[in-house]
């Protein structure tokens, strides 16, 4: 924390970015930056708001070799409670929206929330995103997780992305378009990007970085139509009505916790209620007693309780099933 706190305060940047200082913030609780509502406190957490201030603030510690993590909206994460050593660095700043001339792509700030884009598609008469309304995140973390709402993914609408790259020292804008391989169930190529190596890394949303490497999504074009705004407000409703009444709303969660798999032959969900998990709690965590594939914090639960419960939950379904069910959500930080 001390020398974090040294190299910060030895640099520049507040001098080249002075309103980019208000963004800095010492010690900060992960708990107030998940929507889990958990997890201790990160040494430094910053929320540049352009591609020159992340740019300088990365350059800032990855040269100095200290520990960086990304994040958007927190929405797929559980930090440990006793925090991250290092920087957490938030992109929810970027939050940009455009449409091309012919009007056939959307692209959007990777830290804008998926709802409000999917909400802009609506009030501008797009097609292509109400699926998924409702769905908690950022437009980066969707593309990076390859989000999946009501049997469409996020892969059936990308059209490309802007990624920030950082190897061996040096700074490059690519763009990554939808031939890319690597796309399938709930996975991206964006996540392979930096699973190489088995040093210390922060896999959060939108990007993963390691000592020396480091990729980042700036921003994502999707394909659209032209539909009818009734309509499209209309599937809107359905999704978000389907969701709150399977109280993922009720309490701080994360949505699903874990992945399907066709192999299962039935959702995750309800493999879980038949093995008798429906309610199950470790502290304040608990598999919710209304849907089998939904961990919440009923008020108090730590990241251990979260996690304990998650390693309960995956050890009795396969005691029983063979079945190894595969977090959607990642653990990061110290144990």
């Amino acid at each position: 924390m001390n020398n974090v706190r040294k190299i910060w305060e030895s640099c520049n940047i507040a001098e080249n970015f002075p309103q980019f200082a208000s963004s800095v913030l010492f010690n900060e609780p992960m708990s107030l930056h998940t929507t889990f509502r958990t997890g201790g406190p990160v040494d430094l957490f910053a929320e540049p708001k352009t591609r020159a201030e992340l740019e300088a603030v990365l350059s800032v510690f990855l040269s100095e070799r200290v520990p960086v993590w990304i994040t958007g909206g927190g929405s797929n994460l559980v930090v440990s409670d006793k925090g991250l050593r290092g920087v957490c660095v938030s992109i929810a700043g970027f939050q940009s929206v455009t449409v091309n001339k012919e009007k056939t792509r959307v692209t959007a700030g990777a830290g804008m929330l998926v709802d409000d884009l999917v909400s802009w598609c609506a009030e501008h008469s797009f097609s292509g995103f109400e699926q998924f309304a409702g769905l908690p995140g950022t437009v980066g973390g969707a593309v990076y997780m390859n989000a999946r709402c009501y049997e469409r993914s996020i892969s059936n609408i990308f059209f490309e992305a802007d990624v920030l790259y950082f190897r061996n020292g040096r700074y490059t804008v690519e763009t990554v378009g939808k031939n890319t391989g690597g796309w399938g169930y709930k996975k991206s190529p964006f996540q392979a990007i930096n699973n190489t190596s088995g040093s210390k890394r922060g896999i959060v949303e939108t990007g993963a970085i390691e000592i020396g490497h480091l990729a980042v999504i700036l921003s994502a074009s999707f394909c659209v139509l032209p539909g009818d705004p009734e309509a499209i407000r209309a599937v809107m409703h359905s999704c978000v009505s389907d969701r709150e009444a399977k109280g993922h709303f009720r309490f701080p969660s994360a949505g699903s916790m874990f992945k399907n798999n066709r192999a299962y032959g039935k959702p995750t969900g309800k493999i879980i209620d038949e093995v008798g998990l429906r309610g199950a709690s470790v502290g304040d965590a608990q598999v919710a007693p209304w849907h089998g594939n939904l961990v919440i914090n009923r008020g108090n639960a730590s990241s251990a309780d979260i996690r304990a419960l998650v390693e309960q939950v995956q050890e009795k379904v396969f005691k029983k099933t063979g079945f190894i069910l595969e977090p959607e959500v990642v653990f990061v930080g110290e144990k």
